[in-house]
């Protein structure tokens, strides 16, 4: 699986938009740990929610 996000990219969920924006910290066997600034830290399954990458 290729992601066009890596850590310290900043990142929203399209799902649950009211988290914010987050900032990747890892990415481990397509399990993505992001930092929102509404609800922290969350551990993302790539391959269940794209995330989106905020350029």
């Amino acid at each position: 699986m290729i992601l066009d996000y890596e850590p310290g990219d900043k990142v929203t969920n399209p799902i649950n938009k009211d988290w914010g924006i987050g900032q990747v910290q890892s990415i481990i066997n397509g399990k993505v740990t992001v930092n929102f600034e509404n609800v922290g830290k969350k551990v993302i399954n790539a391959e269940a929610i794209k995330l989106e990458k905020i350029k």
